[in-house]
């Protein structure tokens, strides 16, 4: 399995779940665990998606979540599960 973890980070503003969620269910991304926070207007998620039945690339599928960031007005980053705990490592 292919984990992926996406953050969502940007203005809170209407449509943003359902337009990274609709992106990833067009290209049979299955998100495993969603979590997601608004604090004082800012708007925060983080998910746990499994990209192994998508026919894109990581690398594509990440381009293409933060153009699909760019046009809603938030930053959506896109790590594959390893790359993501190196950099969190103590």
């Amino acid at each position: 399995m292919k984990k992926t973890i996406i953050t969502v980070v940007g203005k809170d503003t209407v449509g943003i779940i359902a337009k990274v969620c609709t992106y990833l269910a067009e290209n049979n991304v299955n998100i495993l665990d969603i979590s997601q926070t608004i604090v004082q207007g800012f708007f925060n998620m983080m998910m746990v998606a499994d990209a192994t039945q998508s026919p894109k690339s990581g690398d594509q599928i990440a381009e293409e979540l933060a153009a699909v960031g760019q046009e809603i007005g938030v930053v959506i980053r896109c790590q594959h599960e390893d790359i993501f705990n190196m950099m969190h490592r103590i």
